[in-house]
């Protein structure tokens, strides 16, 4: 009899707080940001966005690439995927009310200008992705006012200048991608910052315009797995500091103006797969590891 009192307070629980979540509002701060959105972009967004409420009203469900949760008496808009549809024109504004964003994805569109500073007002925010897009500009430094972020993906864009030091003050960022853009500078200046980039695993600065060495400070970042450097300006011997990272997996020095010889302690290096090395200009005998796999027309994987 006790555990049949006990489930029954159980499911009229549940059941109290399903209706609470049902008759729960939309902040209007989110509503009115999302129905601004709404009306600057075009027709293959819109089409699927019916009602007024982005987190769905009565009988209407949220709209599509909308997730809400509740937050005391209100719902709120915790994340916004809206890609691939072709978005053209500029960021929009609107999306920097949204303060309880915990993602943001606004990958392969058309969206084009500069990415505005706003952007730094989502302080939950822990994955953006808006590559494969056509912004220009600067990366703005106001993403390093982001605590919780943990995924930034910037790269297929038209970005110029540096990119911001002050991003390694990121204390949960763990991916960094900035590659296929129009970017300068050098590695060491990225690093400045003492005990910067503290967990990133991942850094992609591929295809952009780097120049100068990799220095040897950049093995102070212990927890980097993917270091992906290719198709750069860069140049000098590469430092056997860098073979002291202890997971160090993955190794993209190619198509740079690298020269000398490569360590041994990359060959010995436990975790260490792929090293690739083409395209500078190492001493003869330099060998990768790993190789790569060259994508000919025959090949069934590019003909599918």
């Amino acid at each position: 009899m006790a555990s049949f009192c006990s489930l029954t307070l159980i499911l009229i629980s549940i059941f109290a707080f399903s209706i609470s979540i049902a008759n729960s509002k939309t902040l209007k701060r989110d509503v009115k940001a999302l129905n601004e959105i709404k009306a600057s972009l075009g027709w293959r967004v819109v089409y699927a966005w019916i009602g007024d409420d982005p987190c769905g009203d009565g009988d209407l469900p949220p709209w599509s690439g909308v997730t809400c949760s509740t937050q005391g008496d209100y719902r709120v808009v915790t994340e916004l995927e809206v890609y691939a549809v072709s978005i053209v024109g500029p960021f929009p504004i609107a999306v920097t009310n949204l303060l309880d964003l915990t993602r943001l994805n606004l990958r392969w569109n058309k969206l084009q200008d500069v990415l505005p500073p706003e952007i730094g007002e989502l302080k939950r925010l822990t994955h953006l992705s808006l590559s494969f897009n056509n912004f220009k500009g600067e990366i703005p430094r106001e993403l390093a006012n982001l605590p919780e972020l943990r995924y930034l993906y910037l790269q297929e864009n038209r970005f110029t200048g540096r990119v911001p030091a002050e991003l390694g003050t990121l204390q949960n960022l763990r991916h960094l991608d900035v590659g296929n853009n129009h970017l300068v500078g050098t590695i060491r200046e990225l690093i400045r910052i003492e005990g910067g980039f503290p967990v990133l695993r991942n850094l992609y600065l591929n295809n952009n315009y780097l120049t100068g060495g990799i220095p040897a400070q950049l093995a102070n970042l212990t927890n980097l797995e993917i270091l992906y450097l290719s198709y750069n300006k860069m140049s000098g011997a590469i430092p056997t500091a860098l073979a002291h990272i202890p997971k160090l997996t993955y190794l993209y020095l190619d198509h740079n103006q690298f020269s000398g010889r490569i360590p041994d302690a990359f060959y010995k290096h436990p975790f260490l797969k792929e090293l690739y090395i083409e395209g500078n200009a190492f001493r003869p005998g330099v060998n990768p590891i790993g190789a790569h796999k060259v994508l000919e027309l025959s090949d069934t994987d590019f003909l599918v």
